[in-house]
Parts: structure tokens; sequence; C-alpha cells
């Protein structure tokens, strides 16, 4: 598997799609937009404290998800990614830090990021929302090559960028 796949990938899909388990073992799976850290590989994305997904991570932090790029309805050009690790919210220092670069990606168009952007104070305690950062532990790509040889669905794990 190519570094170059890998990239394409992370660069082109726009969504993740976020697996947590509750203390009690409950799964739960959430669609969301986020933003792309390197060195190590983090994800980036904005939520509620309460959302049912905020509730898991503070309860248990070790995530799984999925990435996926759909090629425009070409069957062949559908690719993805899914991954492990562990989530927890921004530090104070980080959501300062990270707060441009993470509006940057979520909304490129500059009026909508000048009207949906909330201000750091609107991401911290005691406030109702809060960025969240996963570091990717694990990666696996899709195996293209046997698919197209046998239609069997497997994974092929790969170096974290």
């Amino acid at each position: 598997m190519s570094a170059e796949r890998t990239e394409r990938i992370l660069a082109e899909a726009k969504y993740l799609a976020l697996s947590t388990v509750s203390a009690h073992g409950e799964p739960w799976s959430a669609v969301l937009q986020y933003a792309r850290l390197s060195q190590p590989l983090r994800f980036l994305f904005g939520s509620a404290t309460q959302s049912r997904h905020s509730r898991h991570i503070t309860a248990n932090p070790t995530v799984s998800g999925s990435l996926f790029v759909t090629g425009d309805g070409d069957l062949t050009a559908v690719d993805g990614a899914q991954f492990t690790g562990t989530c927890r919210e921004l530090t104070e220092d980080e959501v300062h830090r990270h707060h441009g670069t993470f509006y940057d990606a979520l909304l490129p168009d500059e009026k909508d990021r000048a009207e949906y952007t909330l201000p750091v104070a609107a991401l911290l305690a005691p406030a109702n929302h809060r960025i969240y950062q996963i570091t990717v532990d694990r990666l696996w790509l899709i195996d293209t090559s046997t698919w197209l040889e046998d239609r069997i669905d497997r994974r092929v794990e790969v170096a974290v960028p």
C-alpha cells in the first residue's frame, strides 16, 4: 500500500465515522466533519459536551473510525481507511493554537467561516462545545488489489503517517 494512496484518502475524505463505547459497553457511531493534523496523525472535531459520543469519550477514550472517498459513482474509485486511537478534549492552550486551523479546514469558504466559526471562549469550559482530538495509533486501507480478484473485502494495515 502506498504512502501516496494514504495521503490521498486523508486529503479527500471530508467526514469521518467515529465509533465509541460507553462505560456500560453501549456502542455508538457518529459522522463528523474534521480537520487533520500531522506528525503524529490526529483528527480534530467539534461537538457538544452532552452528545452521546462526547459522554462516551469522557468514560472511555478508546475509539475507532473510518474515512471514505466516494469516487463520484465509479465503484472502482471508492476508497477508504479505518483507524483506531484515543480521543480527548483539547486543552485551553491547544484550542487557542488550533482554532484557526480547525475552522479553515471545516469551513473553507470565507463567508461561511465568518458566519459559523465559534469564538475560542465558546469552546472552553463552562461552554457546551469543545474541540476533541483523536490521536491515531493504527490505520488500515481497503485492499483493492484482492477485491478486484475475488470480491472479498479485506483491510491491510499501513504505517500511520
